[in-house]
């Protein structure tokens, strides 16, 4: 079976990376897609590399001006499991940023996920959370979770549940506070103030 062909030339800039997956998505595994583009789509490559990383094959036909040609290979049915970071590795608030330091990147999922940092001091303003269910791991560090009626202790480890809308408010201890957040993927405009300057808080 001869390889499907997309050309990409007459689209908009804005128009070219979801026609791409689009096409790609349609594409039995083990067959290609030939991508025919107007210059070498390096983003392209990039964003495959986040979506699909290990599950497709990317070759160059020709790279002529004007008339770059590159065959994506589909290796796997779905994208592959993979480890995206080590949350062991020693690591210290102290001197770090205040905000989102991680985040899932991928464009297809259901979930959202983040680790916040909060340096000593910082904290995130009182707040009613947003219509999901939101699980925090600690990492590193200590801090505070003030909730409607009383305050929680946080440590390394710690593992709490915050319902949706529930109130709450974070406050780094002295050492810093970092923590793994998972949620149904959503959109949020809570904001992380404290020393140093405030950072937008994408997570809770």
């Amino acid at each position: 079976m001869s390889d499907r062909e997309l050309d990409v030339r007459p689209l908009r800039k804005p128009d070219k990376h979801p026609a791409v997956f689009q096409a790609y998505a349609a594409v039995p595994v083990g067959e290609s897609l030939v991508l025919i583009n107007d210059y070498d789509p390096k983003h392209l490559h990039d964003e495959f590399e986040v979506e699909h990383p290990g599950g497709y094959a990317w070759d160059y036909l020709a790279k002529d001006p004007g008339a770059w040609r590159i065959r994506i290979t589909r290796l796997a049915s779905t994208p592959l499991p993979r480890i995206l970071a080590d949350t062991a590795v020693p690591s210290t608030t102290a001197a770090g940023p205040t905000g989102v330091i991680w985040k899932l990147q991928m464009r297809e999922r259901d979930l959202d996920s983040n680790i916040i940092a909060l340096a000593p001091g910082a904290s995130i303003d009182a707040h009613a959370g947003p219509d999901v269910d939101v699980l925090i791991h600690v990492l590193t560090g200590s801090g505070q979770l003030a909730t409607e009626l009383d305050t929680l202790a946080l440590r390394a480890g710690s593992l709490t549940w915050l319902p949706r809308r529930s109130r709450r408010q974070f406050t780094a201890g002295p050492d810093g506070l970092r923590y793994l957040t998972v949620h149904q993927r959503r959109q949020a405009l809570t904001l992380i103030t404290g020393p140093p300057a405030p950072a937008a808080d994408a997570t809770t």
